[in-house]
């Protein structure tokens, strides 16, 4: 574990674990959580030998609590600084949510021989909030939601999300973890209330077209069908189509948490994709 400090003096935390001669696999966090949320891939994947890195978002988890710069442009713009810092090269990065449009934009313009696949995994791409060029979209209402639930009562915000829609804990029969629960929210504030308030613009409003066509290496995107945070339709549907060289794998009733609810099937696939 360790920090860098990217140019505007904030630092960002990140876990670096495995042979440093090994393949690195790089993953990039859902909002509001922080690289925890990547245990068991993390521990996977080191059990398979890769280097397993993953960071905090400013903002988020122990990186800085930062006021500026909450960002789909500069969340990219550390990115490049941690790959620098870590020489990373032929490294795969694997975002959620959120942590799939940050990859997007790295990976649409990261230097040459830095990135060997992606993956997005319930990713935010291309677009999320409804517009003209988007019909299908959620209406910003829904963001404006987020925003005031998160103003007015932070801490009840972040146990409501994932006791229900995050996991589909709120789907009749699901298997609901307290502790899973409990590790969402204390993920969540550990992070900093602007921040995370910023990224809602950030990881809705930003529209990933042009960066999914750019994106020269191979992608896998994968979403659960029961996906109540980032639909389906709107999103995996979507973004597949705009890739060069994508693959589209989906997961009949699985949840937007899927990593997490379903680490026994994502894990092995993921692993499979790696190895292709």
């Amino acid at each position: 574990m360790g920090t860098i400090t990217v140019k505007d003096g904030t630092e960002i935390f990140f876990k670096d674990w495995g042979p440093k001669e090994a393949q690195p696999i790089v993953f990039h966090h859902g909002w509001p959580l922080s690289s925890d949320d990547w245990d068991s891939q993390m521990l996977f994947f080191l059990g398979q030998g890769y280097r397993v890195i993953a960071h905090d978002r400013r903002g988020h988890g122990r990186s800085s609590q930062t006021a500026t710069g909450n960002a789909m442009d500069t969340y990219a713009a550390d990115v490049v600084a941690l790959a620098a810092a870590l020489d990373l090269r032929g490294a795969i990065h694997v975002g959620h949510s959120t942590g799939g449009g940050e990859v997007a934009r790295y990976v649409a313009r990261a230097e040459a021989g830095r990135v060997a696949k992606a993956a997005l995994i319930g990713a935010v791409t291309p677009v999320m909030v409804r517009s003209e060029a988007n019909p299908g979209g959620l209406p910003l209402e829904v963001f404006d939601g987020f925003r005031a639930a998160l103003a007015a009562n932070r801490a009840q915000f972040y146990r409501d999300v994932p006791a229900g829609p995050f996991y589909g804990f709120n789907r009749a029969g699901a298997a609901v973890s307290q502790g899973v629960i409990d590790n969402w929210w204390r993920q969540g504030m550990m992070g900093g209330a602007k921040a995370q308030y910023d990224c809602i613009a950030a990881f809705s409003e930003t529209d990933f077209t042009e960066d999914l066509k750019a994106i020269d290496v191979p992608v896998l995107v994968m979403h659960g069908t029961d996906d109540q945070i980032v639909p389906i339709a709107d999103s995996a549907l979507l973004a597949h189509p705009l890739l060069k060289h994508g693959t589209l794998k989906t997961y009949e009733g699985f949840p937007h948490g899927m990593c997490t609810t379903h680490a026994d099937v994502i894990n092995p696939d993921l692993l499979a994709y790696f190895r292709a």
